[in-house]
């Protein structure tokens, strides 16, 4: 298998004051192959997130070098990169970041528009991605209608809207009761073996880690470990 995301050297600072500088990521490489499912393993201020931000491009490195499916990212414009992050990364948060004002409908519709997919296609898929959740009952709920779980559903529906190669996680059953988070991991595990997904889940959790194929731990802004996730046997999303 090829790999989709490599970071070779990843560096990054954050400038705190004319002279101050504080280095978060101490130069880290990390290659992950087409198709993997991938956790990203650390305590709180590890560096996790920082390192997600670098994979999803919601922001640059220092230093260092970052292929995202063939693109040598550092020399891509900016115009360039939002398109790279619209077309081929699917990101899903604690916090869902869903639209309040919006039905589970038009948020899951929102990046397609933003691809310039036409108005009758947008809702078609829109409605094919909520069945493919078990939230096509709840396509006309504004999230404030909704549950944690069902929210964090919709944001899954939303990553997919422009049928990505990555989904990006960010503890996305950080908010969720276990139960409700078990059945959005057995929703990742679906769209990884049925759909051919590359995910990078990022997470404090061992157990959840451990259902992945490869667990990559992180502690101080370095890779400490990196190790084989158990063959996971869960339920049916």
């Amino acid at each position: 298998m090829r790999s989709i995301i490599k970071l070779e050297n990843i560096v990054k600072k954050f400038y705190i004051g004319e002279v101050n500088e504080l280095e978060i990521l101490h130069g880290i490489s990390l290659e992950v192959k087409e198709g993997e499912f991938v956790s990203i393993v650390g305590p709180s201020g590890s560096g996790k997130s920082t390192l997600m931000n670098m994979i999803g491009i919601l922001d640059r490195p220092t230093s260092g070098k970052y292929i995202l499916d063939d693109i040598n990212v550092g020399e891509a414009n900016d115009s360039k990169l939002s398109e790279i992050r619209n077309q081929k990364i699917g990101f899903v948060f604690q916090t869902y970041n869903l639209i309040s004002k919006m039905n589970a409908l038009k948020n899951v519709e929102l990046p397609m528009l933003y691809a310039g997919v036409e108005r009758s296609a947008r809702i078609e898929k829109a409605k094919e991605l909520l069945e493919l959740v078990e939230m096509g009952d709840r396509a006309k709920h504004l999230p404030e209608e909704l549950s944690g779980g069902q929210k964090q559903r919709v944001a899954i529906a939303r990553a997919m809207a422009n049928d990505p190669s990555i989904i990006l996680a960010d503890e996305p059953t950080g908010a969720l009761d276990s139960k409700t988070g078990r059945l959005v991991m057995d929703l990742f595990h679906k769209l990884n073996k049925d759909k051919g997904k590359t995910i990078v889940l990022i997470t404090h959790s061992n157990e959840l880690a451990s259902e992945t194929d490869r667990i990559i731990s992180i502690r101080d802004g370095n890779i400490v470990s990196e190790a084989k996730g158990k063959s996971f046997q869960g339920g049916n999303a």
